[in-house]
Parts: structure tokens; sequence; C-alpha cells
């Protein structure tokens, strides 16, 4: 289970140790807002959908989103007082299946930043199954993410001739599908003001 633990004087830090999650009252550095869609689920897990406060007090001020809660650090003007909103829902819903990007990112995140070919989680690039010299296309379904050393070791050959098995078959993932994987990769901070709109349908432990 996830575990956060401090470093440095404002940030903790997530890992994956212990007995639960604790989750800290202390605002996070730079007083960040977790913005949610229109359903109150989060635009985002992985990256964590945040908006630093300046940008959040803008759309507040341009009545795109509603405040849903607040910290206690509040930011003053001559003629106005407000709580810095620490979850805030956008007023119009954003479609969430929208085909994603064919993106560096989101080919980690589908394959969920591990090699392949050995599952590795470092010096991470990519592979194109059939090789490009072999007329393979840059697409979902013929490339996979790959550690250096495997890449170097496949060479200009398809995985049958270098007796490199893949993991698990290539596809091109949904946006709900990213979104899912995303959910498994913790953000390096949690408030606790967050933990209503985060991780909430997840199947609880007996």
């Amino acid at each position: 289970m996830p575990v956060l633990s401090w470093e440095g004087e404002d940030m903790p830090v997530l890992s994956w140790e212990g007995e639960g999650m604790k989750v800290f009252d202390h605002p996070p550095s730079g007083f960040p807002a977790l913005v949610l869609n229109a359903d109150f689920r989060p635009l985002s897990y992985y990256p964590l959908s945040l908006w630093p406060w300046q940008e959040t007090i803008k759309a507040v001020f341009l009545e795109r989103v509603e405040v849903v809660t607040s910290y206690d650090q509040m930011v003053r003007s001559p003629s106005f007082e407000m709580a810095l909103p620490s979850v805030v829902a956008l007023k119009t819903y954003i479609p969430q299946d929208r085909p994603p990007a064919f993106t560096r990112f989101n080919l980690f995140l589908r394959d969920s930043f591990t090699c392949q070919y050995c599952g590795r989680g470092e010096d991470l690039t990519f592979d194109h199954i059939i090789p490009r010299s072999r007329g393979g296309r840059t697409t979902w379904e013929n490339i996979v993410t790959a550690c250096a050393p495997c890449n170097l070791t496949k060479g200009g050959r398809t995985p049958r001739e270098a007796q490199m098995s893949l993991r698990r078959s290539t596809h091109r993932p949904s946006a709900y599908e990213l979104q899912d994987l995303g959910r498994r990769f913790p953000p390096n901070y949690l408030h606790a003001s967050w933990m209503d709109y985060l991780y909430w349908d997840i199947e609880l432990e007996a």
C-alpha cells in the first residue's frame, strides 16, 4: 500500500510500503488545485490534473470552474479576499473518449514504463517491432517500450529472429485505458482535500 513520507520542507513523497496511505493536511508547495471534470472525476490521473493557484483564481473569476474545497491560505487584494481553492470542478464537461495522441509519454504509459522484452524500468526508449529498414511503420501496433540494452541487442531484427519475446501484445489504447493505467502511478504528493476525488472506486480491502 502507498505511504507518504516527507522530503524537504513541504513536499511529501509517496512510496508503496507499510500499511495504508498516509495523507498530510499540510498544503503542498505552490498551493495547486486538483482539477475535476464536470462529473467530478479528475481530468487526468497521470500526470495528475493540477493547476497553479494563479491559473485557478483566473478560472474562478472567468466562471469556468466551481470551487469545491479550499485551503486555509487566503489571497487578498484591496478589493477582495478569497481562500485559495484546493479542488475545483469544470462547469463544462470535457469528453474523455477521444483517441489518445501517439506520443512517447502515452506509449510508455501504455506499457507501464517497463521494457516489453525484459521488464526493466530504466533507460527506456522505444523499438520498432518490425524494423523501419524492413518497412515497419511508426504506429501503436509496431512500437513498444524497450530499454536501451534490449534495443541494442535486437538491432535491425524482428523479435523472432533475435529470440526476444514480447511480454504482451501491442494495441492502440483508449483514453479510458490510459486513465486506468495512470492510476497505478500515484503523484509525488497528495493533499487531504483531494482524497474524496481520487481512487474512490478502487476495491476496498476486507
